[in-house]
């Protein structure tokens, strides 16, 4: 690491201790209300999937889900009184569990940036560096995480299996009736009880297994794997004649059913789940945030730390109609 690379890094771990109000980020420090909040903002909204979706603070490491998303009827006039609804969902509980990010930048990295650009530019790059990665480590464990395991093997599970609960297992631990295994997709027809194409499928996961009080919800989407917008798309484009059928296809990725469409990154290739996007929930406990930035010399390193209590939840099970695996024939 340069001295320009070594100059503005103590620059950037001065300004991160001055807005927490530490005196040395090489020791793990508490990060303020304040930066607690700035600090989850600017992991949202480093991903765009991220940003659309829930990401929020609660007070207690276990509670009761609140629906943040559209949907239940709020309007009406009451006998004698006023007129209320709940937004809470009895029942639906979240629990959270000691989760810990770890963002390595190697001095040789250090360097580039600071020949690069200025101070700030280089603060920047750091910023974006840790945010980014700690966002879609949040998507990869909310769409893969199947339990909480004490110790984890990021070799045995490369998605964050074992880091938390996802929102597919919260599903299905607490309202498996939303969660179909399988389903076959044959644009032939020959297969038994097969979809000819994704639209139909869709919708009748929409008509089956959504709640009837949400199926025309506007805020409805489609979440579908790569391997399936990949397969459709092919077919259509080789059996496309006009160029309303070539448009068709290659609009496939962007609406299914009459739904807005998303393939988010780490969502598995074959699935395919119906929600509205508010009511996937990451939820984190105030108080319990940590930060680090250590600059370790034996490995010649910086390493950027990230403590906190974690955790899924989906507001309204209701809202939430999942395929787990999609065999196209």
């Amino acid at each position: 690491m340069n001295r320009t690379a070594t100059k503005f890094l103590a620059q950037y771990r001065m300004a991160v201790a001055t807005a927490s109000d530490a005196e040395n980020t090489n020791a793990q420090f508490a990060i303020a209300p304040p930066i607690e909040t700035k600090l989850r903002q600017a992991i949202t909204f480093s991903d765009a999937f991220l940003s659309m979706i829930s990401v929020l603070a609660v007070d207690q490491i276990a509670g009761q889900v609140v629906d943040v998303g559209v949907g239940k009827l709020l309007t009406g006039r009451g006998d004698g009184t006023r007129f209320r609804a709940e937004l809470s969902n009895d029942g639906n509980t979240y629990s959270l569990v000691e989760t810990d990010s770890c963002g390595v930048i190697k001095w040789g990295t250090l360097t580039q940036w600071a020949n690069s650009g200025s101070a700030g530019e280089f603060i920047k790059l750091m910023n974006a560096a840790i945010t980014r990665s700690f966002a879609l480590d949040m998507l990869r464990v909310g769409f893969n995480g199947t339990s909480a395991a004490t110790v984890t093997d990021p070799v045995a599970n490369p998605l964050g299996e074992d880091i938390n609960k996802g929102w597919l297992q919260v599903v299905k631990d607490k309202a498996a009736a939303q969660v179909l295994a399988a389903a076959d997709l044959d644009p032939t027809g020959t297969v038994v009880d097969s979809y000819k194409n994704l639209d139909s499928l869709v919708q009748d996961l929409v008509n089956t297994t959504i709640h009837e009080a949400h199926r025309q919800s506007p805020d409805l989407v489609v979440l579908v794997g790569g391997d399936l917008v990949a397969a459709e798309q092919h077919r259509l484009l080789e059996a496309a004649s006009t160029p309303t059928e070539h448009k068709a296809a290659q609009t496939l990725a962007k609406t299914i059913a009459g739904k807005t469409a998303y393939t988010p990154p780490f969502f598995p290739p074959t699935a395919v789940w119906v929600t509205t996007l508010k009511t996937l929930q990451i939820l984190q406990q105030k108080g319990t945030q940590w930060r680090k930035v250590a600059n370790s010399e034996d490995r010649k390193q910086v390493e950027n730390s990230f403590l906190r209590a974690e955790g899924y939840a989906v507001g309204d099970f209701n809202k939430f109609a999942a395929i787990e695996t999609v065999t196209i024939a």
